[in-house]
């Protein structure tokens, strides 16, 4: 059975007043594998939402599979539901195929061939199988098996509640419910956020086997690289959205390109316009009816006049023609993409011989296994290890959040800033900028405007919180702690949801920030990219630590 495309044809999503995605369409045939890209904030996370009709347009139309896959931010079940229970649910359709199969096996055996209703049932069996085979049904509780062990998620007991799973298992559960069911189209949105190596890899390796449609938005380059047929560049071009052949490298070259030529072309046509101006206005003004005529003019004005007026005319009347219309079809002037000004992540604390934090044999009940650690007033260090070996929980330790047995000491007076994976603010109602001034203070927010940080464009700030993208909130968690600098700032995962650009430039301020930062991080390219200490964390031991400081930064 052949598979559908999904297609979407002038997409229009209004949301707070701002047209965030404005007549975009897209072709998904079979077998593409489509990437978004984009700044935070340009409509990836929207498109999807649309595409999977969890949200509806404002205008235009989609023709999607009958079966389609969206990977939510948050899982459609209880907390109290068992790991059990979502396995159940995304084995339900082969199940049921089998189940199905089997009945109308029985009854096409109990119809003779020639009686009525025969036909019928072997048409209805046919589409079953076809469905089934499509779907591999057969192997759905094997591929339940192999895909939770790939993800990481083997030795995690079945009837363990999803409340107690940490964030990163529980999406790494919805990832591993999609891919058991296999729909014809799968939307993802940033898949890769809780995933170490391993689980990435197999990841990209189930994908690019997936006969149907994959439409995925993520910041994760390498991941773009390795799985992408075709990439979706959501920035303001002069055409719109771009649609480029190829995986992330090559978008690169292209978009750099693309990028020089509409700058170019701007400041070409930008000149002939003032040129334009200044020739008709002067020309205009030499054959005003009411100017008087000069001296130099005097001599021969009758015999002269009415050619040179007409032929001044002409030339007044052909550059406004052409003004017109080079004013009405001028590009549009390339927006000034974001950079991020901050020189300065964490503030030194005074000389002292001790560390800001030491640590001696920390425990947190399933959680965290911790033999000894210090973070000195000038650390770099790297905290890696899988999904579930308590890198979120070492650094809620770290910051004084969470309680753990064992011995913490930290320097009188130090200051913590910690970024966390999951950015919620209290009132979804308050705008970016009222929400930053709040929690900042009026003084200290009138020294470090938000506008100033280059995280946030100019049009985001008076919009309410709860209507910012998940990069723009982080964006905006990030401004509150770089706009008064703690002497140990503490970064979960930081590179989430932020845009490639963007991470690009928070790598190069780690470098040279003053402070103490600990960092927690799956990124593939950050931490190959690392100049510092590195403390990995493994399930069931204590700590090993590795020496990366002779790592450059290239």
């Amino acid at each position: 059975m052949p598979q559908p495309a999904l297609l979407a044809h002038e997409l229009v999503r209004n949301l707070g007043g701002r047209r965030v995605l404005d007549g975009i369409s897209l072709t998904a045939s079979p077998g593409h594998r489509i990437g978004l890209i984009g700044e935070n904030g340009v409509g990836k996370s929207t498109l999807l939402r649309v595409l999977a009709g969890v949200d509806q347009p404002d205008a235009g139309n989609i023709s999607r599979p009958g079966d389609i896959g969206f990977l939510h931010q948050e899982m459609p079940f209880e907390a109290a539901s068992s790991i059990t229970a979502v396995l159940d649910e995304a084995l339900r359709e082969a199940r049921e195929d089998i189940t199905e199969l089997e009945r109308l096996g029985k009854k096409l055996a109990d119809v003779p061939e020639n009686a009525p209703g025969h036909q019928e049932l072997l048409d209805a069996y046919g589409r079953r199988l076809e469905q089934a085979q499509d779907r591999e049904s057969w192997d759905a509780d094997r591929r339940a098996a192999l895909v939770l062990d790939g993800l990481g998620l083997g030795a995690v007991g079945h009837d363990r509640a999803l409340g107690s799973l940490s964030g990163g298992q529980r999406s790494r559960l919805a990832l591993t419910a999609l891919l058991v069911r296999r729909p014809s189209a799968l939307l993802l949105d940033e898949p890769t956020n809780h995933l170490d190596d391993n689980a990435a890899a197999f990841l990209e390796e189930q994908i690019r086997g997936l006969p149907g449609t994959v439409v995925v938005a993520s910041h994760d380059r390498e991941f773009l690289d390795a799985v992408c047929t075709h990439l979706v560049d959501l920035d303001p071009t002069v055409d719109g959205p771009v649609r480029y052949g190829g995986n992330y490298s090559a978008y690169l070259a292209e978009k750099h390109a693309e990028r020089e030529r509409w700058e170019r072309q701007y400041a070409q046509e930008q000149e002939e316009l003032e040129g334009l101006r200044h020739a008709a206005g002067v020309t205009a003004h030499l054959v005003a009816p009411d100017r008087g005529r000069q001296d130099n003019e005097k001599m021969g004005y009758g015999h002269r006049a009415g050619r040179v007026q007409n032929q001044t005319s002409r030339r007044v009347r052909n550059a406004m023609r052409r003004l017109e219309k080079l004013e009405r079809t001028q590009v549009a002037e390339p927006p000034r993409p974001l950079r991020f000004t901050a020189r300065e992540l964490a503030t030194r604390a005074e000389e002292s011989p001790q560390p800001l934090v030491s640590l001696r044999n920390v425990r947190v009940s399933g959680r965290l296994a911790l033999d000894t650690l210090e973070v000195s007033a000038t650390d770099r260090l790297l905290v890696t290890g899988g999904n579930g070996t308590g890198k979120s929980t070492l650094l809620a330790v770290l910051a004084g959040r969470l309680v753990a047995e064992g011995e913490v000491r930290r320097q009188s007076r130090l200051t913590v800033g910690m970024l966390t994976q999951d950015t919620r603010f209290d009132h979804d109602d308050r705008t970016a900028h009222d929400t930053y001034e709040l929690l900042l203070g009026a003084t200290r927010a009138e020294r470090v405007p938000l506008s100033s940080l280059g995280l946030m464009h100019t049009a985001d700030l008076d919009k309410p919180v709860g209507q910012l993208s998940a990069g723009q909130r982080r964006r905006l968690a990030l401004a509150l702690l770089v706009a008064r600098p703690p002497q140990l700032l503490l970064l979960d995962e930081p590179t989430n949801h932020l845009s490639p650009r963007l991470c690009d430039e928070l790598e190069e301020v780690l470098k040279t920030s003053p402070g103490a930062i600990v960092l927690a991080s799956h990124d593939r390219w950050l931490r190959r990219h690392w100049q510092g200490r590195e403390i990995r964390l493994e399930p069931g031991r204590g700590q090993r630590e590795n020496a990366a400081a002779a790592r450059s930064w290239s």
